[in-house]
């Protein structure tokens, strides 16, 4: 990677507010980091919560972007929409890393990126999502995981901790820190601890 970098935020029609903008209190906080707002389309894209956030077009992301995808209801009818799926495909193979929050991880697993890769979501969810793509390695009990270049979280407010942690493993611990200092906020440093974690018997 480069010394500055462009953050990628793909949203759609009802995605999760904070699934979105937690990861970028975040990530805009790194002098590194570039973060911009992203729709198939363009234009203005609703969250699940109403709130208006203007985007450029899937035309303009950049290469080697970092990509970061949320969850929310809107997830439920994208995976089923073979355009949107085909853009996102390509996008990530042009990636240098891909960030899924939430349900997010369901779209991400609708292309073969996640194939064979450990990743985890939303536990309120995590049937549904599981069954969008059984051959990923679906982790029941996480706060996030990394594989390569992919990076998934559980749900909504684990995403923040995701994006700290991705902020630790390429910037250092100590932007972490300052970071998470900064904006007040008690990082659940540990990707294994998962509180929320989904029992096949719950």
């Amino acid at each position: 990677m480069n010394d500055e970098y462009n953050v990628s935020i793909i949203l759609f029609p009802d995605f999760e507010t904070l699934d979105a903008f937690g990861p970028i209190e975040i990530l805009g906080k790194h002098p590194s980091l570039h973060v911009t707002c992203y729709s198939q389309n363009g234009g203005l894209i609703y969250s699940a919560q109403n709130i208006a956030t203007y985007t450029l077009s899937f035309d303009a992301i950049p290469d080697n972007s970092i990509i970061l995808i949320p969850g929310g209801k809107g997830t439920r009818s994208l995976v089923n929409d073979l355009d949107f799926l085909r853009a996102l495909d390509n996008l990530c193979h042009n990636a240098d890393y891909c960030l899924t929050v939430c349900t997010g991880s369901a779209l991400l697993a609708r292309t073969p990126h996640l194939n064979g890769r450990f990743a985890t979501s939303n536990k309120k969810s995590f049937a549904w999502v599981r069954s969008q793509n059984e051959s990923v390695q679906w982790q029941s009990s996480a706060r996030w995981t990394v594989d390569g270049k992919y990076y998934t979280s559980s749900g909504v407010s684990a995403g923040i901790d995701m994006a700290l942690g991705f902020i630790s493993d390429k910037f250092g611990r100590k932007d972490t820190e300052y970071i998470a200092h900064h904006i007040e906020y008690h990082w659940n440093d540990n990707p294994y601890m998962d509180a929320f974690a989904f029992k096949e018997n719950d």
